[in-house]
C-alpha cells in the first residue's frame, strides 16, 4: 500500500491443510482451546502408512507442508476476523464502490468500482482500481469454486431477483448488490488461501477481464478436474460422525433462518400496509382543526403526531429490508455452499472406500498399497482438513455479523418507539392547555 509505515507486515505465506489431529471440532464449542476428537477419513478404512513422515501433496501434485504454522487455522487467529480488527495486521484490502448505469444497444447493465491496496508481493502495484459486472463476480466465483474445491466460497447475491425489489436499476437494488458484492470480495480477501488464489489476483488487477475469462476451462486444476470426475460411479457408505454432525446442523440452520426470512418479509409487508393507512389517518385530523376552532390546535398536533410515527415507521422498515433481510438471505446460501463442499468431500471418500476395498478382494498379497489409493486417502485427508478451518471459520464469522445484527436491530427499534413516544409525549401539553385558557 502506497504510503505504508515502515512496520508493514510482511506477505502471509500460503495455507496448506493442517495436520488432523491439531483440527478443532467446529461445532464442540465456540472455545478454540478445546479440541474436539480426532478425526480419520473413515472409522474402519485407514491404510497403514509406511511412509507416514512424508509429506503429503495435492491431487493437482502441490506439496503440502502439513506442520506449516501457516495453516488455515492458524492464520485464523493472526487474522482475526472480527470487525475491531487492528488494520496492522492486514495486507490487502479491497472495497466496491461507484456504481455506473452503462445503455448500450444489446443490453444495459450496471458496473461497479473495485478498488484494492495491498503490500503483498504477489502484486505488481500497491493500488488497483478496476469496473466489474455481476458476470465478473459470477466468473470469479466459479473459477474459485473450480480450482479450491476442498474450500468453502462465500456465496453471491441472487443474480435475478431480490426480493420484495422489482426495478433492478433502482438505486435501492443497485445499493443492496453493492453491499452484497462488497462482502463477497471482503471474506475472498480475510480467507488465508483463496484470497491467494491466482483467479482472485486477475480479478483485482486486469482491465481487461474478458481476456481470461474466454480460456475458460483451459485453467481448469487438475484437482478441480479430479472432484468432478468422481461425481458418479461411487456411493458413500456412511459420513463421519463429525461431518454428519455439521450436515444436520446446517439444515436445520437454514430451516430457522428461511422461517425467520419468511416471517420477516410478511411483518414488512404488514408495515407497509400500516403505513399506507397512516398516512390517511393523520390528515384526516387536520381537515377536522379547520372545522373545529377552539380544537384546531390540538387536532393538528395529533396530525403532525401521527406524521412524525409514519417517518419513524417507515425508516425501521427500510432498515429491516436493507439492513436485516440481506444477512439473512446470505447466510442462508452459505450454508447451501457448504451443503455442496460437504458431498464434494464425500464423493472423494467414496472413491477412496472403493479402491481400497478393491485392493483388499484382490488375493494376491501386496505388501505396499497402490499409490494412486495413497493419493485418494490424501485427497480425503485435504478435504477433511479445509473443511473443518473453513467450518470453524464460518462459525467465528457468523457469530459476530449475528451480534451485530440482533443488536442493530434492537436499537432499530428502540429508536422508533422512542420516537413515536416523544412525537405523542408532545401534544399533551397541548391538551392540558386547553381546558386552563377557559
Amino acid at each position: 500500500m502506497s504510503g505504508a509505515a515502515p512496520g508493514a507486515p510482511k506477505p502471509l505465506p500460503s495455507s496448506g491443510p493442517k495436520s488432523l489431529r491439531e483440527m478443532p471440532h467446529p461445532l464442540a464449542t465456540s472455545s478454540s482451546e478445546e479440541m474436539g476428537p480426532e478425526l480419520s477419513p473413515s472409522p474402519d478404512l485407514l491404510l497403514p502408512r509406511g511412509a507416514a513422515d512424508k509429506d503429503l501433496s495435492l491431487p493437482n501434485g502441490t506439496p503440502v507442508d502439513t506442520s506449516s504454522p501457516a495453516s488455515s487455522s492458524s492464520l485464523l487467529n493472526r487474522l482475526q476476523l472480527d470487525d475491531d480488527l487492528d488494520g496492522e495486521t492486514r495486507d490487502l484490502f479491497v472495497t466496491v464502490d461507484d456504481p455506473k448505469k452503462h445503455v448500450c444497444t444489446m443490453e444495459t447493465y450496471i458496473t461497479y468500482r473495485v478498488t484494492t491496496k495491498t503490500t503483498r508481493a504477489e502484486f505488481d502495484l500497491p493500488e488497483y482500481s478496476v469496473r466489474r459486472r455481476y458476470q465478473d463476480f459470477d466468473w470469479l466465483r466459479n473459477k474459485l469454486e473450480e480450482s479450491q474445491p476442498t474450500h468453502l466460497i462465500p456465496p453471491l447475491p441472487e443474480k435475478f431477483v431480490v426480493k420484495g425489489v422489482v426495478d433492478r436499476f433502482s438505486e435501492e437494488f443497485v445499493e443492496t448488490r453493492r453491499k452484497a458484492l462488497d462482502k463477497f470480495l471482503k471474506r475472498i480477501t480475510d480467507h488465508p488461501v483463496l484470497s491467494f488464489n491466482e483467479h482472485f489476483n486477475v480479478f483485482l488487477t486486469a482491465k481487461d477481464l474478458n481476456a481470461y475469462k474466454k480460456q475458460g476451462m483451459a485453467l481448469l486444476s487438475k484437482m478441480g478436474e479430479s472432484v468432478k470426475y468422481v461425481t458418479g460411479g461411487y456411493k458413500l457408505r456412511s459420513r463421519p460422525l463429525e461431518f454428519a454432525a455439521i450436515g444436520e446442523y446446517l439444515d436445520t440452520f437454514s430451516l430457522k433462518l428461511g422461517t425467520i426470512d419468511r416471517i420477516a418479509q410478511r411483518i414488512i409487508k404488514e408495515q407497509l400496509e400500516y403505513l399506507v393507512e397512516l398516512r390517511e389517518y393523520g390528515p384526516v385530523y387536520s381537515t377536522w382543526g379547520g372545522l373545529e376552532v377552539e380544537l384546531s390546535e390540538p387536532l393538528e398536533g395529533v396530525s403532525a403526531c401521527i406524521g412524525n410515527c409514519c417517518t419513524a415507521l417507515e425508516e425501521l422498515s427500510e432498515d429491516m429490508t436493507e439492513d436485516f433481510l440481506p444477512v439473512l438471505r446470505e447466510y442462508i446460501l452459505y450454508s447451501e455452499s457448504m451443503k455442496n463442499v460437504l458431498k464434494k468431500r464425500d464423493q472423494v471418500q467414496a472413491e477412496y472406500e472403493a479402491k481400497l476395498e478393491a485392493v483388499a478382494l484382490k488375493k494376491e498379497d501386496r505388501p505396499k498399497v497402490p499409490t494412486d489409493v495413497e493419493k485418494c486417502q490424501d485427497r480425503v485427508e485435504c478435504f477433511n482438513a479445509d473443511l473443518k478451518a473453513d467450518m470453524e471459520r464460518w462459525q467465528n464469522n457468523k457469530r459476530q455479523d449475528f451480534r451485530q445484527l440482533l443488536m442493530g436491530m434492537a436499537d432499530k427499534n428502540i429508536q422508533y418507539y422512542e420516537k413515536c413516544l416523544t412525537a405523542w409525549e408532545s401534544i399533551i401539553p397541548l391538551l392540558q392547555d386547553k381546558p386552563e385558557t377557559k
